[in-house]
């Protein structure tokens, strides 16, 4: 059902303009008071006052002729701006600079961004006057009958000429273009978390990429000494066996030990290659080689608190997101349930018309005109009562998205403590049983070479030493990107800071 109410051309000026000042008094007095569906609250959650921070059950350190284990831990607050310079190594800060300032998937965030905002800035753009104009002009002949033929020097063709400024409002009586706003603003800022999200990935890929390299490159010098070790045992047994001091037997033995560490390298290589493509990416380069600053066991393993409030949960960016796409679906029931109501709108157009284009702006020519209209539903059959539907029903999904990432993002933090905490006891003890086995290979030697023991003990010790120590470099690393799981569970004030090295939007934040 359409009604238009259209105030005539001939009204007295006083009145026309009484009668507009009361039409527009009446609904701007009225906006504040109508606004359609719920307005936001954030649904309650279960949350612990703090992030359990596991304490280790393993047994006590047995007591051992062997050097105690110590870890080099930097001390860091919890939520630093930069706490991947707590590892100690300027290289891997200007891999994190150097991919927080040129990554491609931070160019895209941004962009995003910026597209949210222009959504927003269109959707607001109904709050207010649409002013524009219009310009027209028309030639035409008609047929030399009717009016033509009766009356003398009618004008056939004619001429048309028209130019026009209008102007409309629609009038947010029931809250509908406010509450589209508010979604709009809300896609916004969630826009705005996943570019945060973005460079949480980023910056933690980078850290955990140049890591796994450093690993990488021990455990294939490990390798390569290893190698070389080997070979020198291989060219000793075969002399050996030349002037016939030992048997084919310890040969093929000192070979197996020779071939294995060597298909290790070619293994290791690739994935240091991969590894360091995948950096390329990270740090928005085409492939070119990594530069390396300290090795695994250089570098220090930030520390992680142990009262760490559940406040910082709120500053993830996924939760972040989250919580304003709820915002989001919550206001798109109110734009829904306003299209029960009459759309209510003002037009207006003024300007000139003439047959002439030289009078056309000349007294006489002057037209102008206004009008009300209320454009409102009777029988939709449904169309609109589903789109309120639709719209609840979005809404309580995005309640149950919201809790859910809530209870994903404690998941993480203590999956990410868990390991932090086991990792290390981990590594101290691959770290006891590398010396205990290095021991073990040297005295197997020394009771070799004096005639105690057959070569076969020698090889098993050398066996079972070897894959502990790549096992070692492996379990380091995986300590270390421990801490790194932490602060990217965590989030935090970090994000932030360093999203303000990335590629800006150019809406601002």
């Amino acid at each position: 059902m359409s009604a238009q109410v259209n105030i005539a051309r001939d009204m007295p000026p006083r009145a026309a303009r009484s009668l507009r000042a009361a039409v527009l008094a009446t609904l701007v007095l009225a906006l504040p008071a109508c606004t359609m569906g719920p307005d936001y609250a954030r649904p309650q959650a279960d949350v612990p006052p703090a992030y359990p921070v596991p304490a280790t059950s393993l047994p006590p350190e047995p007591p051992s002729s062997l050097p105690p284990v110590n870890i080099a831990i930097a001390t860091t607050p919890a939520a630093a701006t930069r706490w991947w310079t707590a590892f100690g190594d300027p290289t891997l800060d200007a891999l994190v600079d150097e991919a927080l300032a040129h990554n491609q998937n931070l160019v895209i965030a941004a962009a995003n961004v910026d597209a949210a905002a222009a959504i927003l800035t269109q959707t607001r753009s109904s709050l207010f006057p649409q002013v524009g104009y219009n310009a027209a002009a028309e030639r035409q002949r008609v047929p030399d009958t009717g009016l033509a033929a009766i009356i003398p020097n009618y004008p056939n063709p004619q001429n048309a000429y028209q130019a026009l400024l209008t102007a409309s409002w629609e009038i947010d009586l029931w809250g509908r273009i406010r509450r589209l706003s508010e979604a709009a603003r809300a896609n916004l800022l969630a826009t705005d978390a996943a570019r945060d999200g973005v460079v949480l990935t980023v910056v933690c890929g980078v850290v955990q990429n140049y890591l796994a390299l450093r690993g990488l490159d021990q455990q294939l010098e490990v390798s390569q000494r290893t190698l070389r070790t080997y070979a020198e045992s291989v060219k000793l047994f075969e002399l050996q066996f030349k002037y016939g001091q030992i048997s084919q037997m310890n040969v093929a033995q000192v070979h197996s030990q020779y071939e294995t560490a060597a298909a290790q390298i070619p293994q290791i290589e690739t994935s240091i290659q991969q590894t360091e493509n995948a950096l390329s990416v990270l740090i928005g380069r085409n492939f070119a080689a990594i530069p390396r600053g300290r090795t695994i066991d250089q570098l220090a393993a930030p520390s992680i608190p142990t009262d760490l409030p559940s406040a910082l949960l709120e500053q993830r960016p996924d939760l972040v997101q989250a919580e304003q796409q709820l915002i989001a679906a919550n206001a798109q029931i109110g734009a829904a349930r306003a299209l029960y109501f009459p759309t209510i709108s003002l037009t207006g157009a003024l300007g000139s018309s003439s047959g002439a284009l030289h009078d056309l702006f000349s007294g006489p020519t002057r037209v102008w005109s206004y009008a009300g209209q209320f454009v409102g539903p009777i029988f939709t059959a449904g169309a609109v009562s589903g789109q309120v539907a639709q719209a609840e029903a979005q809404d309580n999904a995005a309640v149950a998205n919201y809790r859910l990432s809530i209870q994903n993002a404690f998941a993480d933090v203590d999956n990410a403590l868990v390991a932090h905490d086991r990792l290390r006891e981990q590594w101290k003890a691959q770290t006891r049983l590398v010396a205990a086995l290095a021991e073990y290979s040297r005295l197997a030697h020394l009771q070799y070479d004096a005639g105690y023991v057959p070569y076969s003990t020698v090889l098993q010790a050398e066996q079972s030493l070897f894959p502990a120590e790549l096992n070692l470099a492996a379990i380091r690393t995986s300590m270390l990107n421990g801490s790194v799981n932490v602060y990217k569970a965590m989030g935090g004030g970090w994000v932030t800071a360093a999203a303000g090295a990335a590629p800006q939007p150019t809406a601002g934040r």
